[in-house]
């Protein structure tokens, strides 16, 4: 079995997670060319997934900062900034956590959820088929019914606003979200914290992403957003890339296998260090150390 360096990985994820010794990201600018090149990352590195981050790649391979000052927390301010500017796409989707995907890989991701081309009625259909909670059909229509809302006007108009709502409230802004139902697109000054984001309908507040998504076919919306993972860690093993997009082996498998027919992927490797079967990219196994 052949096997992937593990000096030679570290060198690829440096340059593609943006680590030392690469320079940092150091601006706005950087950020959102970094996140089109790489088609989507974490904005938080999250505990037992490899993907990069936006705080790594501006403040280095290290633990997320407990120090409101810490300088990598300048991310925070670049996110919200950002929000209402359609720069990128910003929601809780890979494993309902917070992911930023470049404007040209979105309809990718929409292609793939249970959106079928109608606001008014896709939930609804999910919501019949036990897909959706009451919670979530709760949110989702107010919203519907009027307009972008931050949270607090949301959890009452969504009638969640008791403390004990707080879990269902929660759950469905997640569960929402990574279908591409509702995504934040501003931040408010609402709350005890005087911080509080503001949701609105995808389909309504960016069109343009179920208009492109149904040009695109489900087996070319996983090669793709399968190619750019790999891309980005060069190596993984099947159960990781299922693990992060949802999608189960079965189906992960059969897209691998097409990217691997295509010569986009090898199979069959054995990674420095690590045990079972990993898939790598090509340029990872002939690139220079």
């Amino acid at each position: 079995m052949e096997q992937i360096p593990a000096a030679r990985l570290a060198h690829h994820r440096a340059g593609t997670f943006c680590l030392s010794p690469n320079p940092a990201i150091s601006s706005p600018q950087q950020a959102l060319s970094w996140v089109n090149e790489r088609g989507f990352v974490y904005f938080w590195p999250i505990k037992g997934v490899t993907m990069p981050s936006l705080w790594a790649a501006v403040a280095g391979d290290r633990p997320v900062a407990d120090a409101h000052d810490d300088p990598g927390h300048i991310t925070w301010g670049w996110k919200d900034s950002a929000l209402g500017k359609k720069q990128w796409y910003y929601a809780k989707v890979l494993r309902r956590k917070a992911t930023m995907i470049s404007v040209a890989v979105a309809p990718y991701f929409y292609a793939l959820s249970e959106n079928y081309g109608s606001m008014e009625e896709d939930y609804l259909i999910a919501y019949r088929a036990g897909r959706l909670t009451q919670a979530s059909r709760q949110v989702y229509e107010a919203l519907l019914d009027n307009g972008a809302m931050n949270t607090i006007d949301l959890r009452r108009e969504a009638k969640l606003a008791s403390k004990g709502s707080d879990s269902d409230f929660n759950r469905a802004l997640e569960q929402l979200q990574a279908d591409f139902k509702i995504l934040p697109v501003g931040v408010a000054e609402a709350g005890a914290w005087r911080y509080s984001f503001i949701y609105d309908v995808v389909a309504r507040y960016w069109p343009e992403i179920p208009d492109r998504a149904r040009e695109i076919g489900e087996s070319a919306a996983r090669e793709t957003l399968l190619g750019l993972y790999f891309s980005s860690l060069g190596t993984a093993r099947l159960a990781d890339a299922a693990r992060l997009f949802g999608w189960g082996l079965p189906v992960t498998a059969r897209a691998v296998k097409r990217l691997e027919a295509a010569g986009r992927l090898r199979g069959g490797l054995q990674l420095e260090g690590q045990d079972g079967e990993w898939l790598a990219v090509p340029e990872l196994l002939s690139a220079e150390e």
